[in-house]
């Protein structure tokens, strides 16, 4: 077996993290000391924007009545997808009742959280699907309350097809804020939102950094980083079709990775030599993303096996992996490390980040090896609970009060003691396990 890299990467994904978190820091703590007030001047600095930061009833209407049919059946539609996928992975995870002896029964139940703070990303990009990921996972889990933020677009407030989609799916509340003031003002219940219980939604390098300090006084979906792809190709693959592929994914900014594992050399070159081309072809600001993209951060693998290419897959542990290659069916068996997994050259990793159902915000930098994307699962908590009859006292009392002497934690075992002396005063019990 070998490896071959054709490109490599002069840059990773985490270049520049130390400069964002002192600057996120700085902020954080002025939005947190400053309140409401903080964050309307952060916003009118780094925005420029100095319009209503809660969304009223009159730009719910108004988003909605700039926008076309088609425009809003696509968004429903993504809509149906992410709502039926989400409940179906709801109705997998139940509650569970066990009884452990005679008289002690114990459980989980799987609570929803009360608030979800979640981030729509605005800027270059009218981000529709990741309104429709978030907001509609949260209320598919249960939560009772669910708060929006994205950044307004200059005098325009946010997208109208951003308002409309969290509309549909259901938001209750929506800031005209972005960046480290809508994390913010989310985080610490501002503008008579409740305080977040969790944090979700892709963002910026400056968003993620917020949410990364948060995380402890509130939940995160994860830590994640700059959107990345990966694509697993043998000769059977259309070099066209892998080159889109790339290109796709590598307009979401300049520090998108995009990644190929080749395991057929000449077709490795063939998209080489396609991916500038299709760069060349997109209009602004795409077009400069993708390109250094493509320049700083991408990577062309050529090995001679596909458990190779595999293991190579597996240690990338990337958001995306997409596999154009034979006998689907042995990869998917095969690969375990990635937030979203492919299979075939009939589906794209663009369909998953706008309308096919599984969530689009997923791991990166290497968090695939260990976390799964955002599910129901991140808003709810699994809290357990026991009850146990007096006469279980008879068994468990007696070993919890000799543990916890071999420990020597005493005033545990006086918990269990003061039981037994209650309801079996009759009774000799070994309280402290000596030989």
């Amino acid at each position: 077996m070998s490896i071959v890299y054709l490109k490599k990467a002069a840059r990773a994904a985490s270049t520049g993290e130390g400069d964002v978190r002192a600057k996120v820091e700085a902020l954080l703590a002025e939005i947190e000391s400053g309140g409401e007030e903080a964050v309307i001047r952060l916003c009118r600095e780094l925005d420029g924007w100095d319009g209503e930061i809660v969304v009223s009833q009159a730009a719910w209407d108004a988003a909605e009545g700039q926008l076309g049919r088609q425009i809003k059946d696509d968004i429903k539609l993504a809509h149906r997808h992410v709502q039926r996928f989400a409940e179906a992975q709801r109705k997998a995870i139940g509650d569970v009742e066990i009884e452990m002896m005679p008289g002690l029964t114990v459980g989980h139940r799987n609570l929803p959280l009360e608030t979800a703070g979640c981030y729509v990303p605005g800027g270059r990009y009218a981000h529709i699907a990741s309104a429709v990921m978030s907001v509609t996972t949260a209320r598919a889990a249960g939560v009772p309350t669910v708060i929006a933020c994205s950044p307004p677009r200059s005098a325009g407030g946010i997208h109208p097809a951003q308002l409309y989609a969290l509309k549909v799916c259901g938001a209750d509340r929506v800031l005209n804020l972005g960046g480290v003031q809508g994390i913010g003002a989310m985080a610490f219940g501002l503008f008579g939102c409740p305080r977040a219980d969790i944090l979700c939604g892709p963002g910026n390098q400056f968003v993620a950094e917020a949410k990364r300090l948060l995380y402890g006084r509130v939940a995160i979906d994860m830590f994640a980083g700059p959107t990345e792809t990966l694509v697993i190709a043998d000769a059977t693959a259309d070099p066209d079709i892998v080159a889109a592929d790339l290109v796709g994914q590598a307009e979401h900014g300049y520090n998108s990775p995009v990644w190929l594992i080749s395991l057929d050399e000449r077709l490795a070159r063939e998209v080489i030599a396609r991916v500038p081309k299709l760069i060349e072809t997109l209009p602004e600001p795409n077009r400069s993303s993708a390109e250094a993209a493509w320049r700083d951060y991408a990577e062309v693998v050529v090995t001679s096996s596909r458990e190779e290419a595999a293991s190579r897959a597996d240690a990338y542990a990337s958001e995306h992996l997409h596999v154009q290659c034979t006998d689907l069916d042995w990869w998917h068996d095969h690969l375990r490390n990635y937030g979203s997994l492919f299979l075939g050259e009939e589906t794209t990793v663009a369909y998953g980040d706008k309308v096919s159902g599984p969530n689009h915000i997923l791991p990166t930098k290497s968090a695939a090896r260990y976390t799964g994307g955002l599910s129901v699962g991140k808003f709810l908590k699994t809290v357990t609970w026991q009850r146990m009859t007096r006469d279980a006292n008879r068994t468990i009392a007696p070993a919890c009060a000799r543990i916890s002497r071999h420990e020597g934690m005493e005033g545990h075992a006086r918990s269990a003691d003061i039981r037994l002396a209650k309801w079996f005063r009759e009774e000799n019990f070994d309280l402290t396990g000596s030989d």
